[in-house]
């Protein structure tokens, strides 16, 4: 786990080694381990060090291989040992125990596509001295990230935007996304980033740069598809199924040369995970698996009591983080800084409060239950696209067992129907609530992605594929991977393992919702490993931040930076603005991007 960096020439000149420095150092927290360099005839390429598999310098970035190959790479491919195994079969010799160097070898081997054998996260690029070309790629998913753009006459890439922004030394506004954000909520949903010029390799895709012409290409390796075997399982054998991909997922990411941990909400998916995790983690380990959970300071986000459960229930090491309303102020900038974005929520803070607290501990990897939800139907509003895919009398049933057995009433229920499958009608109570938009704004502002999503809520598998490729789990991985790295702290993510996911997505969707119950296989999966309340727990939180209180404490500060945001009078009639009426989302969301665009210096039209 690590940070790369390279700068390519267009114009056939040296590379700039101070250039690449800067960009090295602009993420230092990503790798705090080490760092190294390697420079061709028109590019160089940089690497920062997190040092989790192979400790010793054999594991050294960036890596030569056979004299013809050298790679910067961030990320983890969790089943380099059986791929190193196959490798070997065919002549091929290791002298590291490095994850890193059978990428090399399987590249050697498979050329491009060797990434269809990873099992992991992964964004590296690979010199190929022989076809003078830059192999560029992205895990499926997108937990690691690859940030680029083409300045001046140079080709630029990254893990993170500011170290584009240290070497072009401009960051400008990207409109089309700071509309989306504000009106709709919507943030990573595109190949594009708040500032403009400044793209991201979206997951799924390699990029392949012709060090001799200057010419790339994109291309998708990877897409999501259906198991009609899987789909035709009955009930229980689906249950066995996913529950024997999960636990060899965790396996799987339990592989390490450092101390391994998880983050605890208290939640069905990061309890699942800890669970298994520890169990299997106190037999190979001979220790109690470390869990660290965020209390939140207000009752009906506290699920600290939960937390603890899981943890005496299944024998963890808890942890518990408190953070109050004086952390919150005292990191904001931090924070806001770290994600280089606006985001959604205060949220994003309890999080970086757990992976602060992990790296005190020196536990440096940490598993994680995001995509659960995802991937499982987890959200009550997939109910909708759910009760779309039942006939007759067994969609009458689902709507009532919806508000059965959720924290949804029947009304609320009838309510997200109507609400999500309609892009007219979203769309208009959207612009009702946001009447403060200057009119030219407001009239002319269209969202494709949001009529993408409307529509989608028509088809259940059309749904699941949008939400994890576009427009729920791309945000949330974005947070996770600048949250963690900041702290220099690897985070796993067990439900994202390909071959678990495609398991999820093949599950018959009356095995994920199962009379209201949401993620019903995976209650059933381990429903023997942990307390009953948390296995048919009806409500939702995860790392839920105190903001009535958090923000309440800011309210000065907030109206402030609202009313004379420059930013925002160039699409917000500030006169109308009342933020004693606007939610608090809303109003964080407003606060959020004025801040942002002072911390960056971000310029606009």
């Amino acid at each position: 786990m690590c940070g790369i960096s390279g700068i390519i020439q267009k114009n056939n000149v040296s590379v700039d080694k101070t250039q690449l420095e800067k960009m090295n150092t602009a993420i230092a927290h990503r790798g705090p381990d080490g760092e190294g360099f390697y420079y061709g005839s028109n590019f160089g390429l940089g690497h920062r060090r997190l040092a989790i598999i192979d400790l010793s310098q054999n594991g050294h970035q960036p890596m030569v291989y056979q004299e013809h190959l050298v790679i910067t790479f961030n990320g983890e491919i969790y089943n380099y040992l059986e791929i190193r195994e196959d490798l070997r079969l065919l002549g091929y010799v290791f002298t590291s125990n490095s994850d890193t160097e059978v990428i090399l070898a399987a590249y050697a081997q498979w050329g491009e596509e060797c990434v269809s054998r990873f099992n992991g996260m992964w964004a590296f690029a690979i010199f190929d001295k022989q076809k003078n070309i830059l192999f560029c790629s992205r895990d499926r998913f997108g937990v690691k990230p690859f940030y680029f753009a083409v300045a001046d006459s140079r080709f630029i890439f990254g893990s993170e935007i500011k170290q584009i922004i240290s070497v072009t030394n401009k960051s400008v506004l990207n409109e089309k996304i700071a509309l989306d954000y504000l009106i709709v909520g919507m943030e990573e949903h595109t190949n594009q980033t708040f500032f403009a010029d400044i793209l991201k390799l979206q997951p799924s895709h390699n990029l392949i740069y012709d060090l001799t012409t200057h010419h790339f290409e994109i291309e998708q390796y990877y897409q999501i598809e259906k198991s009609t075997l899987i789909s035709n399982l009955n009930e229980q054998d689906s249950v066995d199924k996913y529950g024997a991909e999960f636990r060899r997922s965790i396996l799987l990411r339990l592989r390490s040369d450092v101390k391994v941990g998880a983050c605890l909400s208290g939640g069905l998916d990061s309890s699942s995970v800890a669970a298994i995790g520890g169990e299997i983690y106190k037999k190979t380990a001979n220790q109690k698996f470390i869990a660290i959970h965020a209390k939140s300071s207000e009752k009906d986000t506290d699920e600290s009591l939960l937390a603890k459960e899981v943890a005496d229930f299944c024998d963890l090491d808890l942890h518990i983080v408190e953070p109050n309303a004086n952390d919150f102020k005292s990191n904001l900038d931090e924070v806001i800084y770290t994600q280089e974005e606006p985001f959604g929520s205060p949220s994003v803070f309890m999080q970086y409060f757990v992976l602060q607290k992990a790296r005190s501990m020196n536990c440096i990897v940490m598993l994680d239950g995001q995509g659960g939800d995802e991937t499982l139907l987890g959200y009550e509003k997939y109910y909708p696209a759910y009760l779309m895919s039942l006939k007759g009398i067994a969609k009458w049933k689902g709507f009532m067992n919806a508000s059965k057995n959720s924290k949804l009433s029947r009304k609320e229920v009838l309510a997200y129907f109507f609400y999500f499958t309609r892009y007219k009608l979203r769309l208009k109570r959207l612009k009702k609530r946001h009447a403060y938009f200057k009119a030219c704004v407001l009239n002319s502002y269209e969202s494709a992605e949001l009529r993408e999503l409307s529509k989608s809520y028509l088809d259940i598998s059309v749904l699941q594929k949008i939400e994890i490729t576009k427009t729920q789990l791309p945000h949330l991985l974005k947070y996770e991977d600048k949250n963690s790295m900041r702290n220099s702290v690897e985070t796993r993510l067990p439900f994202l393992d390909f071959q678990t996911l495609e398991t999820a997505f093949s599950i018959k969707s009356e095995f994920k919702i199962r009379q209201g119950w949401t993620k019903y296989v995976l209650r059933k999966a381990v429903e023997k490993k942990l307390p009953e309340a948390i296995v048919w727990r009806k409500n939702k939180l995860g790392f839920n931040a105190p903001e009535k209180t958090w923000l309440k404490k800011l309210t000065k500060e907030i109206h402030d930076e609202i009313q004379t945001s420059p930013a925002l009078a160039k699409f917000i009639d500030l006169e109308k603005l009342n933020l004693e009426k606007i939610d608090l989302r809303t109003k964080w969301r407003l606060f959020n991007f004025s801040k942002w665009q002072k911390l960056y210096n971000v310029e606009f039209n």
